[in-house]
């Protein structure tokens, strides 16, 4: 069973900054995410930037069927285009991971500006990846984690954001 986690960081820069060090510690085996997306709130709506293009992934399996298709009843071309129109819409329509309303409804209680790192976790070796993306900062906004490991990612976070005494 995979956990969700909702951090809120003040710039998409600093989201994007702290996904990359996930996809690292990923590649490390120190975690498997299924899907990180990153939703900007801005003055009237919220934008999703998605780790997978889903349109795109339709585009390009449609455009291969559509060839294959296409060679079978010899006209390669046309395949390929109604291939690629049919993937796109496919792909357009599809819901990949966390569901973009939920996203969308949860982000939309920050303030503009910010940004919120979605993170779909599969597995992860907390000791290991929450000292790694601490320095960051961030303030949990939702995790279906337990209470126990959800109080130590918050106190985690919120003591890199404290300022440090002299």
């Amino acid at each position: 069973m995979s956990d969700l986690v909702a951090i809120v960081y003040p710039s998409e820069a600093k989201a994007e900054e702290v996904r990359q060090k996930i996809l690292k510690l990923q590649g490390e085996y120190l975690i498997t995410i299924n899907d990180a997306v990153i939703a900007v709130k801005t003055e009237d709506s919220v934008k999703l930037n998605q780790l997978v293009n889903t349109t795109m992934a339709g585009a390009a399996r449609g455009s291969f069927w559509g060839l294959l298709f296409g060679m079978v009843f010899l006209n390669p071309l046309i395949g390929v285009a109604l291939g690629a129109g049919a993937g796109a819409l496919g792909g357009a329509m599809t819901d990949f991971g966390i569901r973009d309303q939920f996203m969308k409804d949860l982000a939309s209680k920050v303030k503009a500006g910010d940004a919120v790192l979605f993170l779909l976790i599969e597995n992860m070796t907390a000791d290991k990846v929450i000292p790694e993306i601490k320095d960051a900062g961030g303030t949990v906004l939702k995790t279906s984690l337990d209470e126990k490991k959800e109080q130590h990612l918050r106190d985690t976070l919120a003591a890199a954001t404290q300022p440090k005494a002299a």
